[in-house]
């Protein structure tokens, strides 16, 4: 299934739907970050999705990260909020979200990194490489601030 990202965009879809979602900025002990790249987009990412009936937010970014990763995390602190009206997602299953993002910082815990059905490639990224990795603005963003050492979460 195919993803497009729009932000901004007068032309985007109208949203149908509503999504929760919880993301994490995973690090190393080199303090390296993992990212994945998506299938259905081809650009880097963290790892993250929908949080599920049940879930509490740090629990999806745990759920989430194993899921697609192949990794055991513990969640060490909070990045930040994204629910900016104006990033849109539309599928080619039809479904366009507006999504409402908490996304936390992460640590490894265990596991093995794995490559998902939902990514092509896996592997941790020292900050110095980030600008060269395309990858949508909103996923910039969260690394930005993760990088930043916000005193505070971000709240947008």
């Amino acid at each position: 299934m195919a993803r497009t990202e729009y932000y901004d965009d007068p032309n985007a879809p109208k949203p149908n739907r509503m999504v929760v979602a919880a993301s994490a900025v995973v690090t190393d002990d080199r303090g390296r970050i993992l990212l994945q790249r998506r299938r259905d987009n081809d650009l880097w990412a963290l790892p993250g999705g929908g949080m599920d009936i049940g879930e509490s937010l740090p629990g999806t970014a745990v759920r989430e990260v194993r899921e697609e990763t192949g990794l055991e995390v513990e969640i060490t602190g909070l990045v930040g909020t994204y629910t900016d009206p104006r990033h849109i997602i539309a599928y080619s299953d039809g479904e366009v979200r507006r999504q409402f993002n908490v996304c936390f910082r992460a640590r490894v815990v265990g596991g093995s990194p794995a490559i998902s059905d939902e990514s092509t490639e896996l592997r941790f990224v020292h900050p110095g490489e980030l600008d060269a990795l395309p990858m949508h603005h909103t996923q910039r963003l969260r690394l930005t601030h993760f990088l930043e050492c916000r005193p505070s979460p971000y709240l947008g």
